[in-house]
């Protein structure tokens, strides 16, 4: 969780996401309480598994010693935030039509990323003997994303399968048009990344590689040029 993050080096953007980051965990909390008090159990216990959601950053950045930038903490938060919270508790899926594709796009977005940092990492590692082009890496995050969103379809046929849940909601229209807004979200992420490494210029990517590169030196043991 980005709670109690102290950085003097944080700017106006990194102090705008952890006020809205707090402001979506305080909202929740509350919900904890009101759901109590009205004894619907089954909403305040889908409340705290949402809060413990929250905490994967900080679970990750305490117990690894991994540090994301404050936009990967506040797209988690936010994405949890956004999926559960007021997706299945406050049934914004039924509510706006539009919900769902949103936030599969979002979930490509963040896969993708997700695959590209995975692969950067390896791609800079002095023990991994292998120098991946930029074509690659670009198209490694774009596989993985796609493929995690592919997973979870899968898991919600399942689901309605084996529980009688409604996670598909319109069945195989819904399912296509879930992986087709994922696939345009890592699509996006994956031409980014490329251009990033072939020219080095993407706001996106300067600010949130950048930082990652440098919050987590022990991740990127970089790879000494020979001399010719």
């Amino acid at each position: 969780m980005t709670l109690l993050i102290k950085d003097k080096k944080m700017d106006d953007v990194d102090r705008f996401q952890l006020i809205l980051s707090y402001f979506m965990q305080l909202i929740v909390i509350v919900g904890i309480f009101i759901f109590a008090v009205r004894s619907n159990w089954i909403n305040m216990v889908a409340c705290l598994g949402i809060l413990f959601l929250t905490f994967l950053p900080a679970i990750v950045r305490r117990r690894y010693h991994v540090y994301f930038p404050l936009e990967i903490d506040f797209v988690v938060i936010g994405f949890i935030f956004a999926a559960i919270f007021l997706g299945e508790i406050h049934g914004y899926y039924t509510r706006f039509w539009w919900w769902d594709s949103v936030l599969h796009m979002g979930s490509g977005l963040l896969l993708g990323l997700t695959g590209f940092l995975l692969i950067y990492i390896l791609n800079e590692e002095k023990k991994v003997h292998v120098k991946m082009k930029p074509g690659f890496v670009a198209l490694f995050a774009f596989a993985f994303a796609v493929m995690m969103g592919g997973i979870w379809e899968i898991f919600e046929f399942s689901m309605d399968g084996f529980f009688g849940l409604n996670m598909q909601k319109s069945g195989l229209i819904d399912t296509m048009w879930d992986l087709i807004v994922d696939t345009a979200g890592a699509l996006v992420i994956a031409l980014l990344g490329y251009f990033y490494l072939k020219k080095g210029n993407s706001f996106i990517f300067d600010r949130i590689v950048h930082r990652f590169v440098k919050r987590n030196p022990q991740l990127f043991k970089m790879k000494i040029k020979k001399k010719k």
